[in-house]
């Protein structure tokens, strides 16, 4: 028990890597590269969105000089977060402060036109360093290097089930719950984004983990997104994703080695109205060829803005390990708040009740502690 407490322990220090916030951008009618050095969003924060860090998110602001760049063209920030958890079992109770994440990034305009970027997080030894070109027509953008690919929606939590899920722990198979999006998978590889007018992007990327590079095919990655602004109140987010690879595989039945046909398919949705937002995304993992079984991941999150710098925030959780067998589906809801005090400052406390047949007791309760620039 208190080996699985420990893994428990690793796998939700991985949550709340720093990407960002899709809500904030529901709610204020921006995308993604208006807050991010990244172009499908996410990590370092661009000048802008460290204002947007600095003065409107928080309670409180900080004042002097502050700035996140060192000379003209290059600029820097980080995040560090830690947190505090407690859990019980059936036999035990038991809470430790965890180590979650310190990144570092840089980024260097070569031109108007060419960025280049990395990220360290020197806790867990991920890293990303890729170059922007942004030189194609309505500031597209073509990204070669090695970089997280753009599939459904980037939630900061990378335990849920639409992103890397629980990195399986909780059943004994030690199969995965959720898709394989968490903060260390990373592909090698080229991507290309292109807008669509104001209100639609398509990426397109081909890359290979490096995990698996030499040993099999590409992964092939396409996300379509659409957010469309109603009457200068509303803001919309639709959308879908796909990425399919050929992997390697034992088949169990017969003990044979077969090239597996994995596809990851899904769309998602969202709408922003005042201080609060609602975000869905549904995906199915399919892997045709040597299990023949399909997984469902489901997401459902619901925010409302209390005041300045304080948020209730709930998220709804569903793994379906078999959507072709009933009754195999974990289940989870999570409550909670996220409190900016000051600029540069966030606190999350959050209580996570679990299901999952048989029926096993794990709830638990975490109060993280984040600080960026």
């Amino acid at each position: 028990m208190k080996k699985l407490f420990s893994i428990i322990f690793v796998t939700l220090l991985l949550l709340s890597q720093a990407f960002s916030l899709p809500r904030f951008s529901l709610r204020s009618g921006q995308k993604c590269i208006d807050c991010h050095i990244n172009p499908t969003g996410g990590e370092m924060r661009s000048y802008g969105g460290w204002v947007y860090g600095k003065n409107t998110l928080s309670m409180y602001t900080s004042d002097g000089k502050l700035s996140p760049k060192i000379g003209d063209n290059i600029s820097f920030g980080f995040d560090y977060r830690t947190q505090y958890l407690t859990k019980s079992t059936d036999s035990t109770t038991q809470s430790d402060f965890q180590k979650m994440e310190g990144t570092i990034y840089f980024n260097v305009g070569l031109s108007d036109q060419v960025d280049v970027y990395a990220r360290y997080d020197f806790l867990f030894s991920i890293w990303e360093a890729y170059g922007v070109l942004n030189i194609l027509p309505n500031n597209s953008y073509v990204k070669v290097g090695t970089f997280s690919p753009n599939y459904g929606i980037r939630l900061d939590d990378h335990t849920a089930y639409t992103r890397g899920g629980d990195l399986g722990i909780l059943f004994t198979t030690g199969s995965r719950q959720g898709l394989i999006y968490d903060p260390r998978y990373t592909e090698t590889g080229l991507e290309v984004g292109y807008n669509l007018g104001k209100i639609a992007n398509i990426t397109a990327s081909v890359g290979n983990p490096r995990s698996r590079e030499f040993v099999a095919d590409p992964t092939y990655t396409t996300r379509l997104e659409i957010n469309p602004i109603i009457a200068n109140k509303v803001s919309l987010l639709l959308g879908g994703s796909y990425a399919f690879y050929k992997e390697q595989r034992l088949n169990p039945s017969n003990g044979k080695t077969g090239n597996a046909d994995i596809q990851f398919y899904g769309g998602f949705a969202g709408i922003g109205f005042g201080d609060m937002t609602l975000m869905a995304e549904y995906d199915i993992g399919k892997n045709n060829i040597v299990t023949g079984s399909s997984t469902g991941s489901l997401m459902l999150e619901g925010s409302y803005r209390l005041m300045k710098g304080f948020e209730a925030v709930a998220r709804y959780d569903m793994f379906d390990k078999d959507i072709d067998t009933p009754g195999n589906e974990l289940k989870r809801l999570i409550l909670g708040f996220e409190f900016y005090p000051y600029s540069f400052i966030e606190i999350i406390p959050q209580y996570r009740i679990q299901w999952e047949i048989p029926e096993v007791k794990n709830n638990s309760f975490v109060m993280q502690f984040h600080f960026y620039y």
